[in-house]
């Protein structure tokens, strides 16, 4: 497929990051034209570098620019973009976004607003999977007040769990033990949906505590093909926001058989609400006696951050394939043509403290990315980069793939040792204790791994201190080195960071 094939020659993208840096790259491999859209503190940001334009929307913070949509469409206009990518967060699940689009005779690369209304709410996507015939966890969806709660805790039992039915990234979440909680963590939930959402309804499940955070991929087209693309294991979490994702899942109960039921379950629920693009649908894994049950948890109707490791285990550009179906044409491939090949391991670079998770912002003095087969790097950053306190801290994806799980972790451990990033915190210490630990490397966890294993976040490590202090010295003595020789250590790192995509699995022993 060729930019003369599709029914626009340029896309904007309405974000920011990596995100943006990433679809461009399968834009240029097509041969369109790139947009990027930036704030005021983004003017010199990587991604607003690598576009072939940019446009300016607005002031630093994120409600005056990025989640403007009459600004995103004035910047489509203005640059003659035909198609809109909106990457993930901001206004990437606002049906308003879709339907300005569909006003401004402007293609918006993602699903319809009538998928993303019954999806993006909740109790709306528990009723239309109720009705699907999906399985979902117990629970209620009429809650009105502590009281209601109580009546609910009666009949689904403790512990429970309460959440925002706008809800979305941990917000507006509450796990409930016992009936003199009740109160307390309503109107504790109720109060952070409405300053997140600016919704205050809540609706609660059962808590599956011991579970996995499993999730299928589905790309569909407008022409009736509903595809699944194995399954991502997710259960890293910190505050409920994921940190580390592979695919596919180390659960021993996860059979062929298994995977394939939850990919149709997963599609079934896309045919639900005539889902057309890139959608990933989220069930809680419970295993038990008898192999493992699975509920919907939840339908997320963007990309997913963690899509690499979908993309390095099936061959797929999933950019690309949006792109596809957002044009009208029909996906090239069948659910025979999706392989399974390897293992891919995802690690989430955050700006911030590892230890209270707390961001970090502030310049980025030198950096030095890992170099070698089976390695992705999806970055926002390069030397002289400003981490902006004003979005989210998440300035890098390092990606791994492997012949099978073992290999892929020896891969990113090698990676994460071999990666420097000076002038602020950053959450690599976090990933290297995780990829040493016990139970992660066994492949027991679930959605409470972090909490599990308190030691992953103490200041106590001597030895690990000692290594990245070596290796900070060892990247401002590399710094030096290229400054001296007329280069510059950070374009280093973002001529790596931009390679090409379909060049950077290669199927080689670590």
């Amino acid at each position: 497929m060729t930019a003369s094939a599709l029914p626009f020659d340029k896309v904007l993208v309405a974000n920011r990051g990596e995100i943006a840096c990433r679809v461009f790259r399968t834009c240029r491999e097509l041969g369109l034209t790139t947009v990027a859209v930036y704030s005021d503190a983004d003017g010199d940001a990587m991604h607003v570098r690598e576009a072939d334009e940019a446009v300016h929307i607005g002031p630093t913070r994120s409600s005056e620019s990025y989640l403007r949509v009459e600004k995103i469409i004035e910047a489509a206009k203005s640059s003659g973009a035909g198609a809109i990518h909106p990457g993930y967060g901001f206004l990437s699940e606002r049906p308003e976004l879709v339907e300005a689009c569909a006003a401004a005779g402007i293609i918006f690369i993602g699903p319809s607003a009538h998928a993303m209304n019954v999806m993006g709410d909740k109790v709306s996507a528990r009723r239309a999977m109720l009705a699907a015939g999906v399985p979902v966890v117990p629970g209620r969806d009429d809650i009105e007040d502590a009281h209601a709660a109580r009546a609910a805790a009666s009949e689904i039992g403790f512990p429970m769990m309460l959440k925002a039915s706008a809800g979305g990234g941990g917000k507006g979440m509450r796990i409930v033990r016992d009936a003199a909680e009740v109160e307390r963590a309503f109107e504790a939930a109720k109060r952070e949906a409405i300053a997140s959402f600016g919704d205050g309804r809540i609706f609660v499940e059962r808590a599956v505590e011991r579970a996995r955070h499993v999730e299928i991929q589905v790309m569909a087209d407008a022409h009736g093909h509903v595809i699944w693309l194995n399954e991502r294991e997710c259960s890293v979490q910190r505050r409920n926001q994921k940190v580390i994702e592979e695919a596919p899942s180390p659960c021993r109960a996860m059979t062929p058989e298994l995977r394939a039921q939850m990919g149709e379950v997963a599609c079934q629920a896309a045919r639900a609400v005539d889902y057309v693009g890139a959608g990933t649908v989220e069930f809680l894994l419970e295993e038990t006696d008898g192999g493992a049950s699975f509920y919907f948890l939840e339908m997320n109707t963007r990309l997913q951050v963690e899509h690499p490791v979908t993309e390095a285990i099936t061959g797929r550009d999933l950019v690309r394939d949006q792109l596809l179906v957002a044009a009208g044409r029909a996906l090239e491939y069948g659910q025979d043509d999706v392989r399974l090949d390897g293992h891919a391991v995802e690690c989430r670079i955050y700006a911030e403290d590892p230890y209270r998770f707390l961001p970090s912002p502030g310049p980025v003095r030198a950096l030095v990315w890992p170099q070698g087969s089976g390695l992705r790097i999806d970055a926002a950053v390069d030397e002289g980069s400003e981490v902006s306190s004003h979005y989210d801290p998440m300035i890098a994806k390092v990606t791994t793939w492997g012949p099978n799980r073992e290999a892929a972790i020896a891969r990113m451990r090698r990676a994460l040792a071999d990666t420097v990033i000076l002038g602020i915190q950053t959450n690599l210490s976090f990933h290297r204790r995780v990829l040493d630990e016990a139970d992660f490397c066994a492949g027991a966890l679930t959605t409470g791994y972090v909490a599990e294993h308190p030691q992953l976040c103490e200041r106590s490590q001597v030895p690990q201190a000692e290594a990245e202090a070596a290796a900070a010295a060892a990247a401002v003595a590399f710094a030096a080195a290229l400054a001296g020789e007329g280069g510059r250590l950070g374009q280093t790192a973002s001529n790596h960071a931009t390679g090409e995509i379909s060049a950077w699995r290669r199927s080689l022993e670590p």
